[in-house]
């Protein structure tokens, strides 16, 4: 039987977690983007990404890992490019942004690149793309981290879970939202499988040394999707991230510098105005007309639905937003647990 969950209305949960932060030090603006992120995550059912994150951000908050009252500073040489160094912001707060800097200059040139150094934990990039594709225009996104999944051929983590999120918007829809990572499963769902005393699905996870493994309790890494494919793409979201804004972290990770396991991450954000490239009064219909020719297809059964990427958790978010958010017990006790050491009442 699965441990139980606390059902909390989202209103509630945004309005608490957003007090939370700000009575960790952040500013009230930053602590309500944070909130957002987190928040957007957990109604779509990412919860790996959602209310679960919120004693780790405190922690990094606390720790000094993530800035509390971050200097961001964009420079460009460039109409279309910019980067953003976000001074250890944490990423919610870099991330978003940044992808507004990106809406700005695509509406301006017919792309906007922003590029993202020196940030931590950036969240559920989908937020971003998804908040790009709000505006009208296809969101791009890539994410490099600390080096926590293994390679081929290497003993021992290697690579990062590095995630990548397109966003294309469609009239009257959901966007079509892909938000995915490079590894077979996220950490912080071996950690949600831990918590409900559940094996781990074949082939996702490995212990310390790479040895792959189902029980979550050894499961230390997670391997890569698609074996070197995934493997592949996480190295090159370092170097289009990383590497490209002149922060890189694989190769300091793996160096004796002792700061190159100082938590970090970086991103790039891409913003693309369909009227650039042609009739944008034609572009959205188009986009409608192949989703619906897609979920139109013959069915391979009676019971399979179709669905195009980022329909099932706008479902989600519909239906979490009418009935509540279920936080797992263990997660809600530790929120609380937080919010009596910071003096901020929780939700009845």
């Amino acid at each position: 039987m699965p441990p139980p969950k606390v059902l909390v209305p989202a209103a509630e949960l945004r309005t608490f977690t957003t007090a939370l932060f700000a009575a960790a030090g952040v500013s009230a603006e930053h602590a309500a983007t944070i909130s957002d992120v987190l928040t957007w995550a957990s109604l779509r059912g990412v919860d790996s990404h959602g209310a679960s994150r919120v004693p780790r951000y405190l922690e990094l908050l606390d720790s000094g890992e993530a800035n509390r009252a971050p200097a961001l500073a964009f420079g460009s040489t460039s109409p279309a490019v910019a980067v953003l160094d976000a001074d250890r912001a944490p990423g919610p707060v870099a991330l978003t942004a940044a992808a507004d800097e990106a809406i700005r200059r695509a509406r301006a040139s017919g792309i906007g690149a922003v590029g993202v150094r020196r940030t931590v934990h950036t969240g559920a990039i989908g937020y971003y793309t998804s908040r790009i594709a709000g505006a009208g225009l296809v969101g791009i996104a890539f994410v490099a981290g600390m080096p926590n999944m293994a390679y081929p051929g290497v003993k021992g983590a290697a690579v990062a879970t590095s995630p990548l999120s397109i966003a294309v918007p469609a009239p009257d829809r959901p966007p079509a939202l892909l938000d995915m990572a490079t590894a077979g499963i996220a950490l912080g769902k071996i950690a949600q499988f831990r918590n409900a005393g559940k094996e781990l699905p074949e082939g996702t996870a490995a212990t310390a040394d790479g040895t792959p493994t189902t029980d979550p309790n050894l499961a230390k890494m997670p391997l890569p999707l698609g074996g070197v494919k995934g493997a592949g793409m996480s190295l090159v979201f370092e170097l289009l991230t990383s590497v490209l804004v002149g922060a890189p972290i694989l190769s300091s990770f793996h160096s004796d510098d002792p700061q190159g396991r100082v938590h970090r991450q970086n991103a790039l954000i891409l913003a693309l105005d369909p009227a650039a490239f042609g009739n944008a009064d034609e572009f959205g219909p188009a986009v409608v007309g192949t989703l619906t020719a897609l979920k139109g297809l013959t069915r391979a059964d009676e019971v399979s639905e179709i669905r195009y990427p980022g329909e099932g958790s706008a479902a989600v978010a519909d239906r979490r937003t009418a009935e509540g958010v279920p936080v797992a017990a263990k997660v809600w006790a530790e929120i609380q647990v937080a919010a009596e050491k910071l003096g901020v009442p929780a939700p009845v």
